[in-house]
């Protein structure tokens, strides 16, 4: 990170973003090599796991690789403006990368084991599963252990990653222009930020960037997740986050606690029920004035042309509640709760909810 920094005192800017863009394609090239040659192995070896797909359409393929390139434009644009420094854009786990590539193969044959005989709810006998609601209990995206152990933590922001083709923190880095944004009403104050569902700690990384004197706090269901994003959180100079194993639905805090809250990636993986008790509750803890950014998949609303896309998304990874998501109404959701100034957004393949809880 430091030494991108010296970096940008001597590069134009014209070459850095140039640099970034070969990073992003490189990144994706890599994401599509590495599904591709898995697909063919499987295939090959056990072709019972290949799930019944829809084909996509050649348009889509090309509509994707346009939103691929607004969202590196956006991101760009964003450091320019200072939303967040310009050495965030070239962030990458790398050692993380180097570490446990090896293990992301190595687990695949158990991945496909457990889609041919529909395990959809397997642990590892030494795993605690006791406390956690029923709906948490799951091998979203067939992944081993669910999100109950390390080696499922060590694993997951490589495999986003490599889900999303490499755009996956730069999706989840859209939630911090508006959140800076709404939080313009408070600078006066020493600021808290909650993320929801915090998991390994990117998005607080990508906050604490963003907002450097905040006090930032973290909430998760999974203790595994909040070792590791304690491992990430405290290599960070400045003040540590303060990280809590909770559920959203419950939150640990006083009314009226925080200026902002943030939550990325969690509703598509919860019942409608849950959602708006996560919302009802982020609303609670939220100062008058405040802001709540969600980020989320898109929804069928937003982009009719991908709706192959997102049927097959269920099909191919355990997300036993993602057709109830895409057709949900978090707008409607959010208004019950209270909130107020609702806006929605989308990149790429994500949406965002940003929503003010009214002042006094």
């Amino acid at each position: 990170m430091q030494s991108t920094l010296n970096i940008e005192q001597f590069i134009p800017d014209s070459l850095m973003k140039l640099t970034y863009q070969a990073f992003q394609y490189g990144k994706s090239s890599f994401s599509l090599a590495h599904k591709n040659f898995s697909t063919q192995l499987r295939d090959i070896f056990l072709p019972k796991a290949k799930p019944e797909t829809q084909p996509l359409h050649p348009e889509l393929l090309q509509k994707l690789q346009e939103k691929t390139t607004q969202l590196l434009e956006a991101e760009w644009e964003d450091a320019q403006q200072g939303v967040y420094p310009l050495a965030l854009l070239f962030d990458h786990q790398w050692e993380d990368f180097f570490r446990y590539y090896p293990a992301v193969w190595l687990n695949m044959p158990d991945v496909w084991q457990r889609v041919i005989q529909k395990q959809y709810q397997q642990f590892s006998p030494e795993i605690d599963q006791e406390g956690y609601p029923s709906y948490y209990l799951q091998n979203f995206h067939h992944q081993t252990d669910g999100y109950l152990s390390d080696f499922s933590a060590n694993l997951y922001d490589l495999q986003v990653e490599i889900l999303f083709n490499g755009t996956a923190d730069g999706m989840r880095r859209r939630i911090l222009a508006p959140l800076k944004q709404g939080l313009k009403v408070f600078e006066s104050e020493k600021v808290r930020v909650l993320d929801v569902a915090c998991g390994t700690g990117r998005i607080l990384k990508f906050i604490r960037a963003a907002l450097p004197k905040a006090s930032l706090f973290g909430i998760d269901l999974s203790p595994a997740y909040l070792r590791k994003a304690n491992q990430l959180l405290a290599a960070i100079p400045g003040e540590l986050p303060q990280l809590l194993q909770a559920n959203g639905e419950e939150l640990p805090y006083q009314d009226n606690y925080f200026h902002g809250v943030s939550c990325v990636f969690l509703f598509h993986e919860l019942p409608p029920a849950v959602r708006q008790q996560v919302i009802e509750e982020s609303f609670r803890v939220i100062q008058p004035g405040g802001i709540y950014v969600i980020c989320d998949s898109i929804q069928s609303l937003d982009l009719p042309e991908f709706k192959t896309m997102m049927e097959n998304f269920p099909v191919i990874f355990h997300e036993p509640y993602y057709k109830s998501y895409i057709s949900d109404d978090l707008v409607a959701r959010l208004e019950k709760a209270g909130f107020e100034n609702i806006r929605t957004e989308n990149h790429l393949v994500s949406k965002y909810w940003i929503a003010q809880k009214p002042c006094l």
